[in-house]
């Protein structure tokens, strides 16, 4: 893990991806991805949904379950999917530990650039209580054309912030937001102490797809921006 990042323009804007950053939310959401998919004749287990589908939209994977496995969704799965998740999370949903913590002593400005859509970003955030630490500062890919790998939704969320993409750090947590951001000219890092990152806390995958560091405990959260 390195501490000092390529010599760049001073930080002005942390990004954050929200699900398996912010929120221990992925074991839920790609738990209750997998029985919806195995429901609709799609044989495929917990772990290789996470590698194929963690980070993305549901639009997203549901465009490549069509497309590589030849499987149309019925009417009314995604948004049963969707349905079924939040109720879930109302049972199970949990900040990351520390974050609050850390996003009290940031001296940057921040904000919230998500996979999800509006109404899953803003409940899970309200669910675990740190939606006012946000306020209005919180962007999904339902905003944008084109959502993760693709750099739209960071770009857009810088936009709106006020800050060039050079100024921009993001914390992701997925290889498709790893790209997304290094596709915008954003520093990027990857964050691995989230539940479902029980297979590879080195990050290497993140490392692979271009994070400069990665990090496992919102504690180290200080010391990964003052590096940037």
């Amino acid at each position: 893990m390195t501490d000092a990042f390529p010599a760049s323009p001073p930080l002005a804007l942390v990004i954050f991806d929200c699900d398996g950053v912010l929120i221990d939310s992925e074991p839920i959401s790609l738990a209750t991805l997998t029985r919806g998919l195995n429901g609709i004749g799609l044989a495929i287990d917990l772990d290789t949904v996470r590698e194929r589908f963690a980070g993305t939209s549901m639009i997203s994977i549901m465009e490549r379950v069509a497309r590589e496995d030849g499987i149309t969704a019925p009417d009314g799965f995604v948004e049963r999917v969707k349905a079924e998740t939040l109720a879930a999370f109302e049972a199970e949903l949990t900040a990351m530990a520390g974050i609050a913590d850390a996003l009290g002593l940031l001296r940057l400005p921040f904000c919230v650039a998500s996979s999800s859509d509006p109404v899953r970003l803003r409940r899970s955030l309200g669910l675990t209580g740190l939606l006012p630490l946000f306020g209005e500062h919180v962007f999904s890919s339902a905003q944008v054309a084109r959502g993760k790998p693709f750099p739209d939704l960071f770009l857009f969320a810088a936009e709106r912030m006020g800050v060039a993409p050079e100024g921009c750090l993001v914390i992701e947590d997925s290889v498709p937001g790893v790209q997304a951001a290094r596709a915008a000219g954003m520093r990027v890092v990857g964050f691995t102490g989230g539940g479902h990152w029980g297979h590879d806390r080195d990050g290497r995958d993140l490392l692979a797809a271009g994070a400069l560091t990665v990090f496992s405990a919102h504690g180290e959260l200080g010391r990964i921006v003052a590096a940037g």
